[in-house]
């Protein structure tokens, strides 16, 4: 597994303050290990007792180094695996390793969690949250993933309610990431789509265009494996999903066995004109994402935990009433009294405020 690594040599070496374990996982710009502290009581370590650690050797590892400017940008978003610095070691054979260290997903990749079975619908859709709010962040400063899909997705501990740990989905492996809207000669530079075929959108096979509508189209492909247990195109060659996805103007086939919120949210991503797809913050809107809106909710359409604008909701729409209760005299006022000025000046203040929210 570890390629030309023999066994007992520690090729790339350990850092100063942690020591390599065995290797995770290999792939096209590195191979990550599991690593430990060498002194795990020490108060001064800004390290947690374990990580992941990506490797490469200096000399190959320009896409690593990439990766870590792009994690630095982030700034530690609790959706997305955090990155704890940079370090070069240098191994038993004289090699010189450039390292990334990163947070650990003790729970595995979202892929191990599927399986071929696929996931509990409640479950599906607090992954789908996290996946959503990290993509969110992501595409908030300027940045697209280009290569979302199960294995890239990450479960990291997580206190729970009375104690019981849960799982938060991560997003990791930005090492095909790319800074938004590049330039027209930068397209023309790279011809080809970057991340694997499975998930690419239509735009990306037909046009080499990959924005951020590009990861939305993944996260639907995501949401789609994790409800059945299978690939948007399973069963299908390289090739021949290429073809459908592009010349052929397929979409992935939504099953029928699923909830109404959950086929709406999925036909909200596979949307092949990328100026229509929903965006993240939209999906995140979505009932599928938020839960059903209860019938007694005067506003279905607005989401918030905001108490205030809760509050504005409720109260701020009975201001005809109240006012002309109180203009009446009904309610022992005065309008032309201070206190009658202040009455008008809060209510006409929050009316406004109402009018905000629901723009």
């Amino acid at each position: 597994m570890a390629g030309k690594e023999k066994k007992g040599v520690n090729e790339y070496g350990d850092g100063f303050s942690w020591i390599r374990g065995p290797m995770l996982g290999k792939g096209a710009f590195g191979r990550v290990y599991l690593a430990t502290l060498k002194n795990r009581i020490s108060k001064y370590s800004c390290l947690p007792p374990v990580m992941a650690v990506k490797s490469a050797e200096v000399s190959v590892s320009s896409t690593l180094q990439k990766e870590m400017e792009i994690m630095r940008n982030l700034n530690m978003c609790p959706y997305v695996i955090n990155c704890f610095g940079e370090e070069t070691t240098m191994g038993e054979n004289g090699v010189m390793t450039y390292n990334l260290l990163l947070e650990y997903g003790s729970g595995g990749t979202l892929a191990d969690r599927i399986k071929k079975s696929g996931l509990p619908e409640l479950e599906v859709r607090a992954h789908t949250r996290s996946i959503l709010r990290g993509l969110n962040h992501v595409h908030g400063i300027g940045y697209v993933h280009c290569d979302l899909k199960p294995h890239n997705i990450l479960l990291v501990p997580n206190s729970g309610r009375g104690g019981k740990t849960e799982f938060r989905a991560k997003i990791g492996d930005f090492g095909l990431a790319k800074r938004v809207k590049q330039s027209r000669k930068r397209k023309l530079e790279e011809p080809y789509w970057r991340g694997t075929h499975m998930y690419l959108s239509p735009e990306a096979v037909i046009d080499s265009v990959q924005e951020a509508p590009s990861d939305v189209w993944a996260v639907g492909c995501i949401v789609l494996e994790m409800l059945t247990g299978k690939p948007a195109w399973d069963g299908e060659k390289a090739g021949d999903i290429l073809a459908k996805i592009g010349a052929a103007n397929e979409l992935p086939k939504i099953p029928n066995d699923i909830s109404k919120e959950a086929r709406d949210f999925l036909k909200r991503c596979f949307v092949r004109k990328s100026m229509y797809r929903f965006t993240c913050e939209m999906l995140l809107n979505h009932p599928f994402v938020e839960g059903k809106v209860k019938e007694s909710d005067p506003y279905p359409g607005l989401m918030t935990a905001d108490p205030v604008v809760s509050c504005l909701l409720w109260i701020v729409p009975l201001y005809p009433t109240i006012h002309l209760l109180y203009l009446s005299g009904f309610l022992g006022g005065n309008r032309w009294s201070l206190g009658g000025l202040l009455w008008d000046l809060a209510f006409e203040g929050g009316f406004v405020a109402f009018l905000g929210v629901l723009r």
